[in-house]
């Protein structure tokens, strides 16, 4: 820079300050974007439909008033589960008094590919006897209420959106890690289903062609590098290798099969090397698999829940770092990666939600 025939050095430009106020200008164009609501006034009924338990919940607005939990009874026929369902939302309004008529609808939410606008459940990896079932007419038959039936994450998502981490976003990319890797995608506050209401799977996009197997038959997976499952895998897999101690052992007293991602945060605390590896690796495989998620969907914001998320500050700052370098868009780096504030009552609220929409 020239000033008065003298060259002046041009001062330094703080771009982290000039990456906040681009931020601050998305974020507020994106508070501007229509997004659903959810009446204060009107009273729902959740149900969450998982391969261990049955959690279903009495909602008002973003408040879970009660919730009652049964096991699924997953290996058992499909009548006995449809039952287990039935009885919890039986017990629900026996317990708070409600009759059917106080209540504006049913929500209920699995896993697994499902059809929202017929309302059938077309297969649940967990939950094998739930292959189509007609959820939602047996549900409107019985209790005479509108029903609304989605898939398990994009519910989270829209309950994470509403109500959590993504409240005050339009687009939204909600990740939960835990025994696999479930995802929803909200974009302008609506959740994204595609074609036939089944889109965004992306737990199942491939990173690696000669990668692990995954659990849907194809090979590497996401969801077969950075799941619970995959990290408690590889953990053993070093623990049977390893030329050196491992407070990993330490915490499970030698039973490789306790060895949980919680146990691999626990020892990476303690400053354990082996387990610190595995959080590195698996912040890796993450970022990679985001950075595609951006340039696929550019969402405002990603909201990362289940039990991997319980790493904390051992894992976030590495996505936040990484995940940009994955992704093509110039401004990759200002999308807020930060983890889920719903996690205990996700589901039920994410029921619920399923009517803040058309």
């Amino acid at each position: 820079m020239v000033n008065d025939g003298r060259l002046q050095q041009r001062p330094p430009v703080d771009k982290r300050a000039a990456r906040r106020v681009r931020c601050a200008s998305s974020c507020e164009r994106a508070l501007k974007r229509r997004r659903p609501k959810m009446s204060d006034e009107r009273t729902f009924i959740g149900v969450d439909i998982g391969g261990t338990k049955i959690a279903t919940g009495l909602v008002r607005g973003a408040r879970v008033l009660e919730r009652i939990s049964l096991p699924t009874l997953a290996d058992r026929p499909k009548e006995d589960v449809l039952r287990q369902v039935f009885a919890s939302v039986d017990l629900i309004l026996e317990r708070t008094g409600h009759s059917l008529g106080e209540i504006a609808g049913i929500g209920i939410v699995a896993p697994g590919p499902l059809d929202p606008q017929t309302g059938e459940l077309l297969y649940s990896p967990n939950i094998p006897a739930l292959r189509d079932v007609p959820i939602a007419h047996l549900m409107r038959e019985r209790y005479g209420r509108p029903v609304r039936v989605e898939n398990d994450a994009n519910a989270a998502g829209l309950a994470e959106a509403l109500f959590g981490a993504g409240a005050g976003y339009a687009h939204v990319f909600y990740v939960t890690v835990s025994t696999g890797i479930g995802t929803g995608v909200i974009l302008g506050g609506k959740i994204y289903g595609g074609r036939t209401g089944m889109a965004v799977e992306a737990g199942h996009v491939t990173i690696d062609y000669e990668g692990p197997l995954c659990n849907c038959g194809h090979r590497g997976c996401i969801e077969a590098f950075a799941s619970g499952t995959a990290i408690a895998r590889r953990a053993k897999e070093k623990l049977r290798h390893a030329t050196r101690p491992s407070q990993l052992l330490d915490l499970v007293a030698g039973d490789l099969n306790a060895i949980t991602p919680i146990v691999v945060g626990e020892a990476a605390r303690r400053g354990d090397s082996l387990a610190l590896e595995i959080v590195e690796e698996t912040a890796r495989f993450l970022s990679i698999w985001l950075g595609g998620m951006i340039n696929v969907f550019d969402p405002d914001i990603i909201v990362l829940g289940g039990g991997v998320s319980q790493w904390g500050d051992l894992l976030f700052p590495r996505l936040r770092e990484l995940t940009p370098t994955y992704s093509i868009l110039p401004r990759a780096a200002e999308i807020a990666i930060v983890p889920a504030r719903l996690e205990a009552d996700v589901g039920i609220l994410g029921a619920a939600a399923l009517f803040a929409t058309p």
